[in-house]
């Protein structure tokens, strides 16, 4: 008989001799084969009594080394069980694929067995070692701080918001992942920290989040009940005033954000506090700044971002002169040679 060859994947992001029982079942009934004895998976088989036998596969192609498994599991007597590497050995796979395919009768039937899987963010895993090995390993990497790496957070995040207001979904990808280096980043730094009220790890800021999520999703996670989105924000800000206990409806706003946003943000929490609007909007004082608080004003009267209608009315203006530099090359003019008269009919005709 052709015999039988299970195929054993397992994830490294899970931690070795956590198996599902269709693997340990697998590794009972058959002879286990593996690259090497170094396999992380093979002490935990060695406790349970399981031998692993290596095979010579190092200086082997996968095509020969599918050929090696396919001849042991037709003269085995038993079910072959071949340890996949961490990696998944997909080369090896697809040589087996290969040859079952070329002579179906031929060939021992191939079952994969899937020891262990990767749940939804097991890549972050991934992320926490690598920062781990650079924070170590790397000059540049060793050498930043929380205040080295605070104008990296804020350009990341700026870029992030682009990305959303551009609706370029792969560059938000990137972005996204760029931000949450800086998580990552930040929170490698504070573990190496001596001072118990300055030290603390990834996992203590995954925590956090998740610990304020469930409290203030009671209608979620308890058994309130809400009529809809409105009582939800309602709810989250009750909860956030008892949890923070702030003596004041603007305490807590951070003084460093772009200006418009951090009036917009005094604006509505003033608001929310009980503050009548009429007030809010007199109070703008006379010159610029005051025009911009009064516009602010305006904006969250018509439920408008001012920093998005801001940055939207900013990005027309760079398209539009884009445009203007790139007819006047196309002419054969320099932009800036370009006088008052032709810069108006140019941005007119654009």
């Amino acid at each position: 008989m052709p015999g039988r060859l299970v195929f054993l994947a397992t994830t490294h992001r899970v931690a070795p001799g956590l198996l599902s029982w269709r693997a340990w079942r697998a590794l009972g009934e058959g002879q286990v084969l593996a690259a090497s004895l170094d396999h992380p998976q093979v002490p935990y088989l060695s406790e349970a009594e399981i031998t692993v036998r290596p095979v010579s596969a190092r200086s082997s192609s996968p095509a020969e080394l599918a050929g090696l498994l396919v001849e042991h599991a037709g003269t085995a007597g038993s079910p072959v069980v071949w340890l996949a590497d961490v990696d998944g050995d997909e080369d090896l796979m697809r040589a087996l694929g290969e040859l079952v395919t070329a002579d179906p009768d031929a060939a021992p039937e191939v079952e994969v067995v899937h020891g262990s899987y990767d749940l939804p963010g097991a890549r972050l895993l991934d992320l926490v070692t690598t920062m781990d090995q650079l924070r170590r390993q790397c000059p540049w990497d060793r050498d930043q701080t929380h205040r080295s790496l605070a104008p990296h957070l804020l350009e990341e995040a700026y870029e992030a918001v682009e990305a959303i207001e551009t609706d370029d979904l792969a560059a938000l990808r990137e972005e996204l992942g760029d931000v949450l280096l800086q998580v990552a980043f930040h929170a490698r730094i504070a573990e190496e920290s001596d001072d118990d009220e300055t030290h603390f790890s990834v996992d203590d800021v995954a925590a956090g989040i998740v610990d304020k999520l469930v409290r203030r999703h009671p209608h979620v996670f308890g058994d309130v009940e809400v009529s809809g989105a409105e009582e939800v924000k309602t709810n989250w800000e009750e909860i956030k005033r008892a949890e923070k206990r702030r003596s004041s409806a603007v305490e807590g706003i951070p003084l460093g954000q772009p200006a418009l946003a951090l009036a917009h943000a005094l604006q509505r929490r003033a608001a929310r506090a009980g503050v009548p609007d009429d007030l809010i909007a007199s109070f703008a004082r006379d010159g610029i700044g005051g025009e911009l608080f009064a516009a602010v004003a305006r904006s969250r009267e018509q439920g408008v971002d001012p920093e998005a209608a801001l940055r939207h009315v900013a990005r027309e203006f760079r398209d539009r002169l884009l445009a203007v530099e790139e007819a006047g090359r196309a002419e054969g003019h320099n932009p800036s040679d370009l006088g008052p008269e032709k810069w108006r009919d140019r941005w007119r005709s654009t």
